[in-house]
């Protein structure tokens, strides 16, 4: 029988800022050192203990199983050579495009291969022609749905800025002008809760800070939640002014949701549907708060998920920063939408305004703030400051970016941990570059 360890495990593993990528595909340096929790944890190191050991979930060892076959799938045709006597047709123009990806599956099959993996997906978006390359491996294929952990920031700041855009929040007003409990942080706006800047504790050095533990649990509602989060006078003597540190994840993003809840009169869920699912016929987003619900501990994926949404329970309380799950081709097109200022087939999701808004580097211009070594933050996204790509990486292995200027984007998705997916995406980013530009 496996030991069993605290929440804080579960938390870490889903959550834990050293796991959620800075635009470089590095993440070592996103993150502060604060001397409690290692910045580049492995799968078993455990992180300081929060005190908070009420809720426990089973640390037993997830089974293990031989690495998946590794031929990729594709939605596009394989190349063939036309009869030297044929003319060229628009047929083999295709076929040239097919040849810009050909460095991909090397690539992606060695690495596959090498650290055991289950398989792996990526998808590639241009703003003028859409999804222009699908390619999947082992056991992955464009109906996967996997768990994303901090992929989800992008998705929920989103949100709020489009009830900004609908007139319903003010992004640089208090909380407190939209929330009753807000007055518990009279001077936190809804712009500094999704830039990380809130002054509220962050994930470190507790990830299961306890609290505001309320944001791991499915029991509950996101508003009682954010209530407690917001009026507790434990976290008195940690909580700094907004707008003077940047501190990654944890309970702000919580709050968030909630405010989003409060301006609309809607739930999180509808608001999910309306906003992404229908415009962009995205079926397999949504929301829960697996963290005390599955997974054995430590950094890696929860394998109990399985593709399979229905293990677990629905929740009133889903988490805000970490708790999505989607498909690969579901998720590009939300990518998409963020590259075509804002629109989906279905409709237009956010204005241009809204979405620059959300790609700027909020922090630096606020107040001078940094997320790591020539890292920056918008809302939901990393901003590598040298080279200008935004990210939104995840604890388990899911790599969105987005290249501004070029007009292209990718998600790579692999359920591992955050240090294997941006290893990956790292091997990446210029072949696929390469790709779009030829």
């Amino acid at each position: 029988m496996g030991r069993r360890r605290p929440l804080v495990l579960a938390v870490a593993a889903g959550l834990l800022v050293a796991s959620c990528a800075s635009s470089d595909g590095d993440g070592s340096d996103a993150v502060p050192d604060s001397g409690a929790v290692a910045t580049d944890p492995g799968p078993d190191t455990e992180p300081a203990a929060s005190g908070t050991d009420a809720v426990e979930i089973d640390d037993s060892a997830a089974a293990t199983s031989e690495p998946a076959d590794t031929e990729p799938t594709t939605s596009e045709p394989e190349p063939s050579d036309p009869p030297a006597s044929d003319p060229p047709t628009d047929d083999d123009d295709e076929d040239d495009d097919v040849d810009d990806f050909s460095a991909i599956d090397p690539i992606v099959s060695a690495f596959v291969a090498e650290r055991g993996l289950n398989g792996a997906g990526l998808v590639v978006v241009d703003e003028d022609d859409g999804i222009i390359h699908e390619e999947y491996w082992g056991e992955f294929g464009p109906d996967r749905i996997s768990l994303i952990a901090s992929s989800s920031k992008m998705l929920t700041a989103g949100v709020l800025m489009r009830l900004a855009d609908d007139g319903l929040l003010d992004m640089d007003a208090p909380v407190a002008a939209v929330a009753e409990w807000g007055a518990g942080n009279p001077d936190v706006t809804p712009a500094q809760l999704v830039s990380n800047s809130s002054g509220l504790v962050g994930l470190l050095p507790e990830p299961a800070y306890a609290p505001y533990i309320c944001q791991y649990l499915a029991v509950g509602t996101l508003q009682d939640c954010a209530a407690t989060i917001f009026t507790t006078a434990d976290d008195d003597a940690d909580v700094v002014a907004p707008d003077t540190e940047f501190r990654y994840g944890g309970a702000q993003w919580q709050v968030a949701g909630a405010v989003a809840e409060v301006a609309s009169g809607k739930s999180w869920a509808e608001l999910v549907d309306e906003i992404y699912v229908q415009p962009c016929d995205v079926d397999s987003l949504a929301y829960n708060n697996h963290f005390g619900q599955i997974g054995s501990g430590g950094f890696d994926y929860p394998v109990e998920f399985a593709s399979d949404p229905s293990t677990l329970a629905p929740t009133d309380n889903p988490n805000m920063e970490g708790g999505v799950y989607i498909t690969a081709p579901d998720y590009a097109e939300l990518l998409l939408m963020q590259l075509r200022d804002g629109e989906c087939a279905g409709g237009q999701v956010l204005s241009e305004e809204a979405v620059d808004r959300m790609h700027a580097d909020r922090i630096a211009e606020a107040y001078d703030g940094s997320a790591g070594d020539d890292t920056g933050y918008g809302m939901g996204w990393w901003v590598d400051r040298e080279s200008g790509r935004i990210s939104d990486g995840g604890a388990y292995g899911s790599v969105p970016w987005l290249d501004l200027d070029e007009e292209y984007g990718a998600y790579l998705v692999v359920e591992a941990d955050s240090g294997t997916g941006n290893e990956l995406a790292a091997l990446l980013y210029e072949p696929v570059a390469a790709a779009v530009d030829d």
